[in-house]
Order: C-alpha cells, then sequence, then structure tokens
C-alpha cells in the first residue's frame, strides 16, 4: 500500500509532520524498553542431540520411537501425508491445520530396519529412521526424496523455550520453490531466506527479503519426484538452501541442502510426495481448500491510493465506460476513511458513500474497501471503546495496552489469536457492509507499527491469548494476519450468509487460502518490478495459495508506456487482476496515450472473454488445491529445462502465456513443453519440448493454446461457448468446464468434455455417468486449417 517512505523520513504521520516524528520515536523507545523488561534472558545454552534409540512403541499409522534424550512421533495419516515431531510433540494445535488432524492410515505399520533403525512402509511413501534419528523419505520403490539429518536443540540452561536446528539432504538435481512470497523466485536460489513476515518500508525489488507473506513450507522438485516440506512452528526463523551438483569434484555428486533454523517453537514437519498435483491436493487436504471469490472478483479491478472525494471516483468510473473498458470492481484506500481511522468514513469527502456504491453496483461495478487491524488509541472512537470493552487488544508483559504507531497516529492492535476477539471483530464489518461494500482487503496486518528505528512491528515480547495457550508475539507474529483474515471471513459468513466473501489479505500464513487470497503489496516500479509480480504469484500458488496478483504498474513511481502496458497485458493473465494508481498522477489506461489505451482495451476484452475460464479455475482450485498459475514443469516435473524456466506459465491446463519482461522487446524465445501447442492469434503450430521464437508486438503478448483443449469462454452474446483448439491428427484432447452457479455457496456441477478427429471433423462430446453427449452450449473449433 502505502508511501513507506513516508515512514522513513519519519514525516505525516498521524497528525503530521514534527508529531509524526515524534511519535514513531516514542513507540521505538516503548518498544525497546518492552522487550528488554518483558523478554526472557538466554543467558547460557545446553546444545542436545537425540541420541541413539532406546525403545519404540508401535501404533496408527506409525508409532513413537524414543531416544537417549528424546523422542520421536512418526505417522502416515490417510491421505499419504508424514508427520513427524520431536520431543513428542502432536500435530495439534496448529494455525495451519483446517481442522483435526486426519486420521493414522491403520497399513502403515513401525517395524525394524537394518542397523537398528525402523521404517513405515505405506502405500505411496517408505520413512526410514536411523538408529541416531535420521530420518530419510523414499518412494514405494526406495529412491530417497529427502535424507533429514538428527535435529539439534539449545535450551537455555535456566530452563525454557529451546531454540533448534534441522539440516537435511535432497538430490543433486532437485530445484527449491516455495516458501511464501519472494521477489527472487519461483525458483529459489542459494540463500539464506528469513521466515518473518515483514513490511520493508518501501517499495521492494530484487534483493529484498522477507516480505509480506513468509511459510515454512518448500516445494522440492527432483528427478525421482515431488515433495512438499512444511515446518510447522510460527516462530521466527531462516531457511538457508544449496542447489546440488552432479559430478561434482572428482565425479561424486554433491547433494542439494537446506537448514533450518528456529528460534523457538515445536520441531515438527509434515511431508507430501508424488505429482505437483497429488502433492497440492494433500496440501489443501490439510491446511483447507482455497476459498472461491465471487465471480465478479475474477475481472478487471482498479485501485487508487487516493481517490480523494466521491466525485473523483465517479470521474475515475465515467472514465472507464467512456472509453469502453470495463471496469468490475474500485477498491478505496485510506483516504476514504475519517482520519485513517478503521471502519469509518469521511463524511466530507464521501457524503453518500452507500448511494455511490449502489449507483456503480447498477453498473456492474463493485466497492471493495480497505481494512488496517490497528485502531486508534483514543476514548470515543467507537472500534477502541467497543474493544476496550472486550478487552480485545495486545498487552505487554506488565499488563498495559501495547500502543504502536499507523495512520491514525498513536494505535492499539486487536488480538486475533483470542476467539473471543475474533468474533467481535467479525461483527464490525456490518458497517462496511451498511456503507455498500462488497469486498475487503487486509493491510498493514503484518502487522506493522511505524518505529523511527528498527522494525516496524509490535514488541516481540508483546502478549497473546493463542486460542488459551498463551504466549508473545514472537510465536504470534507470523500468524496474525492470518487470525486477522479468520475472523473476517467467519464474520461475514455470519453477516452475509448466502454470498461467498471477498477478501484478500496482503500478509498471512500456511492455511490463508482457507479465507482468500493475497496481492503483491508495494512493488517498485520498473522491469525488474515486472518479473517480481510473476515471481510471487507462481511462488505463492505453490505454496497453496491460488488467488493472487500484483499491482499493475507497480506500487510508485511513473512507469513509462511500454512498461504499464506489458504489466497489463501480464496481470491480465493473472487471478487477481488489478491495476494501481497514486495520490499524485492518474494511472489509467487512458493516461498513457492513444496505443496504450487501445492495447489494453484488448487485453480486458480478452481478460472478460476468458472469465469462464477462470472460474472453471477457481473451482478446481477449491476441489483440487492446484493453482491457476502454474509453472511450465507442472505436468512434467522431471524435465530439467522446464524446471529451470521462470519468464512463462500455464494458465490452468489449457493456456501457456509468455510475458515479455524487457524493455523494447517485439520477439521473445518461448520454451514450450511436450505437446503441440497453437498460437492463439494466428493459430500457427509449433510442437514441444523445444524453444521457439515468436512474434511479441506491443499490442500483445505471446499465448498459446495446447491442442486438443476445450475452453469455456465468453461469447459475442455473453453466453458461454466452448472453444475447442483441434487436437493432432490420431489423438484426442479435452477439458473441464465448471459453469458459474452465481456467488453463493451452492456447488457447481464439473463437465468433462473429450475431443478427438472422426473423418474430417473435431467432434466433442461431453462424458457423464450415463455416457456422452453433446455439448450444450455452442462449439468452435479452431486450429483445423494447420491440424
Amino acid at each position: 500500500m502505502d508511501g513507506r517512505d513516508l515512514v522513513r523520513s519519519v514525516k505525516a504521520v498521524g497528525s503530521g509532520g514534527a508529531a509524526g516524528g515524534l511519535r514513531t520515536v516514542r513507540a521505538a523507545w516503548r518498544r525497546r524498553r518492552a522487550d528488554a523488561t518483558g523478554l526472557p534472558r538466554r543467558g547460557a545454552e545446553r546444545a542436545r542431540v537425540p541420541g541413539p534409540v532406546r525403545d519404540v512403541e508401535p501404533g496408527p499409522g506409525g508409532g513413537v520411537v524414543r531416544f537417549a534424550r528424546t523422542e520421536l512421533r512418526v505417522m502416515v495419516a490417510v491421505n499419504g501425508a508424514v508427520f513427524w515431531g520431536w520431543d513428542g510433540v502432536a500435530p495439534e494445535p496448529s494455525y495451519a491445520l483446517a481442522g483435526r488432524c486426519p486420521e493414522p492410515d491403520p497399513r502403515a505399520v513401525l517395524e525394524p530396519d537394518k542397523d537398528g533403525g525402523l521404517r513405515v512402509v505405506a502405500e505411496r511413501v517408505t520413512v526410514v529412521v536411523s538408529r541416531h534419528g535420521a530420518i530419510e523419505v523414499c518412494t514405494p520403490g526406495g529412491v530417497t526424496l529427502r535424507r533429514d539429518l538428527p535435529p539439534r536443540w539449545w535450551e537455555p540452561a535456566g530452563g525454557g523455550g529451546a531454540r533448534w536446528m534441522q539440516r537435511a539432504e535432497v538430490a543433486p538435481d532437485a530445484r527449491f520453490f516455495g516458501l511464501g512470497g519472494r521477489v527472487g523466485g519461483p525458483r529459489l536460489r542459494d540463500g539464506t531466506y528469513r521466515l518473518w513476515n515483514t513490511d520493508p518500508g518501501r517499495p521492494f525489488g530484487p534483493g529484498d527479503d522477507p516480505l509480506y507473506i513468509t511459510m515454512p513450507v518448500q516445494m522440492v522438485v527432483a528427478d525421482a519426484g515431488t515433495h512438499l516440506v512444511f515446518h510447522d512452528t510460527s516462530w521466527d526463523g531462516t531457511v538457508r538452501l544449496r542447489e546440488g551438483e552432479e559430478g561434482a569434484g572428482s565425479g561424486h555428486d554433491r547433494a542439494g541442502a537446506c537448514e533450518v533454523r528456529m528460534d523457538g517453537g515445536p520441531l515438527r514437519c509434515w511431508v507430501m510426495v508424488g505429482t505437483p498435483a497429488r502433492v497440492l491436493r494433500v496440501w489443501a487436504s490439510l491446511t483447507g481448500v482455497p476459498a472461491v471469490p465471487p465471480a465478479w472478483a475474477l475481472g478487471h479491478h482498479h485501485a487508487r491510493w487516493g481517490f480523494g472525494s466521491e466525485q473523483e471516483v465517479r470521474r475515475i468510473v465515467a472514465g472507464y465506460a467512456e472509453h469502453g473498458l470495463p471496469l468490475d470492481a474500485v477498491h478505496l484506500d485510506i483516504d476514504h476513511l475519517d482520519g485513517h481511522r478503521v471502519f469509518s468514513v469521511d463524511r466530507d469527502r464521501f457524503p453518500k458513500l452507500p448511494v455511490l456504491a449502489e449507483d456503480l453496483r447498477r453498473d456492474g461495478i463493485r466497492l471493495v474497501s480497505i481494512v488496517d487491524p490497528a485502531v486508534k488509541d483514543e476514548p470515543g472512537d467507537p472500534v477502541y471503546d467497543s474493544g476496550r470493552a472486550k478487552d480485545a487488544f495486545v498487552r505487554d508483559a506488565s499488563g498495559r495496552p501495547v500502543v504502536g504507531v499507523a495512520w491514525p497516529g498513536e494505535t492499539v492492535y486487536p488480538d486475533f489469536t483470542h476467539a473471543r476477539v475474533r468474533e467481535w471483530w467479525g461483527g464490525l464489518y456490518e458497517e462496511r457492509l451498511t456503507q455498500g461494500f462488497a469486498g475487503f482487503w487486509h493491510d498493514m496486518n503484518e502487522p506493522v507499527s511505524f518505529t523511527a528505528f528498527g522494525e516496524n512491528t509490535l514488541p516481540r515480547s508483546a502478549r497473546h491469548a493463542l486460542e488459551g495457550l498463551g504466549g508473545d508475539h514472537r510465536e504470534a507474529h507470523n500468524v496474525y494476519a492470518l487470525c486477522m483474515a479468520r475472523a473476517a471471513y467467519e464474520g461475514l459468513r455470519g453477516l452475509v450468509p448466502d454470498q461467498r466473501p471477498f477478501l484478500f489479505s496482503r500478509s498471512g500464513w500456511a492455511g490463508m487460502q482457507r479465507y482468500g487470497g493475497t496481492w503483491s503489496g508495494d512493488v517498485a516500479t520498473g522491469w525488474p518490478g515486472l518479473r517480481a509480480s510473476l515471481s510471487l504469484v507462481m511462488g505463492l500458488g505453490l505454496c497453496g495459495v491460488p488467488y493472487s496478483g500484483p499491482d499493475v504498474g507497480g506500487f510508485d513511481g511513473s512507469p513509462s508506456p511500454e512498461l504499464y502496458l506489458r504489466w497489463f497485458q501480464l496481470a491480465s493473465y493473472l487471478p487477481l487482476f488489478r491495476t494501481h494508481a497514486g495520490p499524485r498522477a492518474g494511472r489509467e489506461p487512458w493516461e498513457f496515450g492513444d496505443d496504450v489505451l487501445e492495447h489494453a482495451r484488448g487485453a480486458l476484452a480478452e481478460r472478460r472473454r476468458l472469465l469462464p475460464y477462470f472460474v472453471t479455475l477457481a473451482h478446481l482450485a477449491r476441489r483440487t488445491g492446484v493453482p491457476y498459475v502454474r509453472p511450465l514443469w507442472w505436468g512434467a516435473p522431471e524435465d530439467r529445462a522446464l524446471r529451470d524456466c521462470e519468464d512463462a506459465f500455464l494458465l490452468g491446463d489449457s493456456l501457456l502465456v509468455a510475458p515479455v519482461l524487457e524493455a523494447g522487446a517485439v520477439r521473445r524465445t518461448v520454451l514450450l513443453p511436450p505437446g503441440r501447442w497453437y498460437d492463439t492469434v494466428s493459430e500457427a503450430v509449433y510442437e514441444g519440448p523445444g524453444h521457439v521464437v515468436v512474434d511479441a508486438p506491443l499490442g500483445r503478448i505471446p499465448v498459446f493454446a495446447r491442442a486438443g483443449a476445450v475452453l469455456p469462454v465468453r461469447g459475442a452474446d455473453g453466453d458461454l461457448e466452448l472453444e475447442v483448439w483441434a487436437p493432432a491428427r490420431g489423438r484426442s484432447g479435452g477439458g473441464t468446464v465448471v459453469p458459474d452457479a452465481g456467488d453463493g455457496w451452492e456447488e457447481p456441477e464439473i463437465e468433462r468434455y473429450v475431443t478427438r478427429w472422426k473423418g474430417r471433423r473435431v467432434v466433442v462430446r461431453r462424458e457423464t455417468d450415463e455416457g456422452r453427449s453433446d455439448p450444450a452450449y455452442p462449439v468452435r473449433v479452431r486450429g483445423l486449417d494447420h491440424a
């Protein structure tokens, strides 16, 4: 969001200039004092390792292995996921899990293995535990995917929680992905990645890490197979990655390496193995299926930091209509609030907000409101008063409410790790609904408290309920935004039970897909920011968060017409399509000249035509956990060239999108996965795997359709049609369609179609339990002239 340059220069916070600067200095002083008195001193520490095996207690799906200095709980669940927890910890309680832990697989048995170790053999995985505590995860054929070495703890000599370290080895050819939103992804190079949700305080670019969403979730892709590993602890930590090398030195392979270090919390881990699709299906079964956004949220959004007034909103909306540009949502930033106070409205600038919302809705446009967690620390503020009555705010170690600084000035922060506080906060969204808002974006929820020095967050010693277990901000920080999203989602479910909530959040943690999606945050304007936009979306999708997108054009700055258009074209194929404008200069498409306007109109028309396809992808993500946007290696993870490709992506199974990410490019090289592919404009045919060089004029980016694909699209009359791309001769194809059932909770039926040649014709049939039938929609076959 929000002009962090103002924060860094300690200006214009709260009531302005000098007062704002003094507030941030006081906040920094309070934070340091609170942590100096409220955090335990570590002092001397003792190192501990498991030691040798002493005895074994078999149990459902695995059992407990007791070592000399600890015990290990191992379980294979019915969904095939492997869990292990050191010091005997169980999978629950966990903020990541959606409900209860899955049942253990009754067929999996803990049995003796060679050299004094043990193993658990299941249908899809074998887990081997050595006599000193190393854990290997193997394929059913015995190929090792991951070997975790015995862990090490450092415990305070005077007692207290331990910090720990876990090293692991993977195949020399393995590639790492995930860890939340990483600007340098989607493939994670050698380096150290921090696990602490962070507002960088300025528009970010290459090299900035961490960002707003960090997750201890890795997807590791190698020739032997794919696995996802999740270290289930919310504490601050780091992950150090090093890719392996084949034939290093004297011809021996060097394994890839991963080292996880955590400042506290349980040492417990989940591992899922299989194809990428299966891995994410199991991940969704553990952490929750992705929320399906309402259909309008898959259209075009426009945000502006500084609309300033109701009249300016109407002017911009009229500009979209005048220029023939479809618009589905308008996002109001903090400038529409009264003194930046959450759940308020500036009545001078927005005197009739419900009327504005209703007028826009009649034109098919929804209003989306920003919601920050910081509450003005001032008696008389209705949110503050009701929160104080509920004892809702985070307190320090001495029992006083923690006071920080955010846009309203001095602020307090709800403790969303308490069920009672979540219920109270969720009910506050009724005010937003009354004002006519249809969706919500959570910002500043890392959470951010401006300080003159150091991290912009709450004191680490701040106390949290943590669902009755109690703890401090070191444990609560990374799940703060996740719990805020839960509060809003559950509140909206109660307030508007017949509609799917639309919610996306700048920060979050594992499982955030249950409540909505995210966006890039304050990505810097520039070509590196454009490339980072794609990396963030793909990386988050591989962590189970399928709905995301960037601020088109970057958060601040003045993009060139070419950069703006290339960003616009990329985003038109991403799940969240949101253009963004700053307070000083408009960034609407018509501000960049007639050529950009014409090409942007074409991109918007194609997005609207593909809306039924996006609706289908959203429902499939909910049912399978598979993201809309997928890396090129998705269907062939064993292809090493595809694993290293980061400048193109698959949109569902049917489309390949190759955005232009460099200035001045009018042609580009595209790596195609195996199969036949059609250029969706010229219908020219290309055969994969391999590289092709194609035109990429300013008016469009290269997009390819897979031969045999069936895409649901919007026809000229607005009704659903099937766009079929001819399969190769002698081959068949197919596709899936999920018709839009509205924005409620009805589960639409999944329709499956097959395509094949019959003589000189391509025949399209729907597959049902009763057999095959003709489609109920018009069919248009493309690519016939080149098939």
